[in-house]
């Protein structure tokens, strides 16, 4: 069976719309890499493939989850691998698309050897302020602390909860992130990992663009409903942008003019610490994208790679 595609890039690029094109022209179905779309109802602020972008192409590990419920990067491969299972059983091409990268790096080599999570103890840390989190971190594990997302609260509760969990460092707990080797060996193929790559200035109207729509679209009554699902008990969905900054002004922290301006200008630092990680990490062939959608002429060359 031919290999799967690994679809990355940072938000707004435009993966979902090549994944689609993908899956048409491939026999393909696509696995999303997503931290925030397997919850149920979070559609909006998660740009969450459409009914119509679905009825294109099939979709997993989209609404697979309610708001109270954990995920992490384990169960990400389990539930993933399970996937890819059933599309190559019914002879068609797994299409793996998204930009939570922590993901794709698990899925390709490993999740680690890190303890299962304890939520009583989770929810203590939970309730220190980041900064003095990430002092206890820069003290106790510092190779954890020069790598780690600062700004990701959920990273760092993680990093501190498995070493007073273990007494030890998390970097050392983590997978011995490797080259594969074949059965002989020798380094296994290079994945098929294409990563999209647009201008600063091109990506940033992007960003712009789909912020508006969102908000067009009915994001604050989106997220008021979702309060009332408890969206805002859960630690991991609260880390999907958009929603924590709207929850802040309909408590009044912000007019929602600023919020709306706020939330543009999370994303594209997102988007950035996106890119970042991707080069940093992981075995990505760059695809230069030209402003506006993506042509036939990207899709051919990224199908002939794909095929090779």
């Amino acid at each position: 069976m031919p290999d799967p595609i690994f679809i990355c890039g940072p938000t707004a690029s435009g993966k979902s719309a090549l994944a689609i094109q993908f899956a048409l022209r491939l026999c393909g179905e696509i696995i999303s890499v997503d931290s925030m779309q397997v919850y149920r109802g979070m559609d909006l602020g998660t740009a969450k493939p459409t009914a119509a972008e679905r009825a294109l192409a099939p979709h997993h590990l989209v609404d697979i989850l309610e708001l109270e419920e954990a995920f992490d990067a384990a169960k990400f491969v389990e539930f993933a691998r399970r996937a890819e299972a059933g599309i190559t059983e019914r002879g068609r091409r797994p299409i793996y698309c998204g930009g939570t990268g922590f993901y794709f790096k698990a899925l390709l080599e490993g999740v680690g050897n890190a303890p299962p999570g304890n939520p009583v103890l989770r929810g203590e840390i939970e309730k220190i302020p980041l900064s003095m989190l990430l002092a206890e971190l820069e003290q106790t594990d510092p190779v954890t602390f020069s790598r780690i997302d600062r700004q990701n609260p959920r990273r760092v509760v993680r990093a501190i909860e498995v070493i007073r969990l273990t007494g030890k460092p998390f970097s050392a707990q983590q997978a011995a992130w490797k080259v594969k080797t074949d059965p002989n060996g020798q380094p296994a193929s290079r994945p098929l990992l294409f990563g999209l790559r647009r201008s600063d200035t091109d990506l940033r109207e992007r960003i712009a663009h789909r912020v508006n729509t969102m908000f067009e679209g009915g994001l604050v009554a989106e997220t008021e409903r979702l309060m009332g699902l408890g969206l805002s008990t859960n630690p991991t969905a609260m880390q999907a942008i958009g929603y924590r900054q709207v929850i802040e002004h309909l408590r009044g922290e912000r007019s929602f003019a600023d919020t709306i301006s706020l939330v543009k200008t999370k994303t594209w630092q997102f988007a950035r610490r996106q890119m970042t990680w991707f080069r940093r990490q992981l075995p990505v062939r760059w695809i230069e994208i030209p402003a506006g959608e993506i042509g036939d002429d990207v899709i051919a060359e990224v199908t002939r790679q794909a095929n090779e």
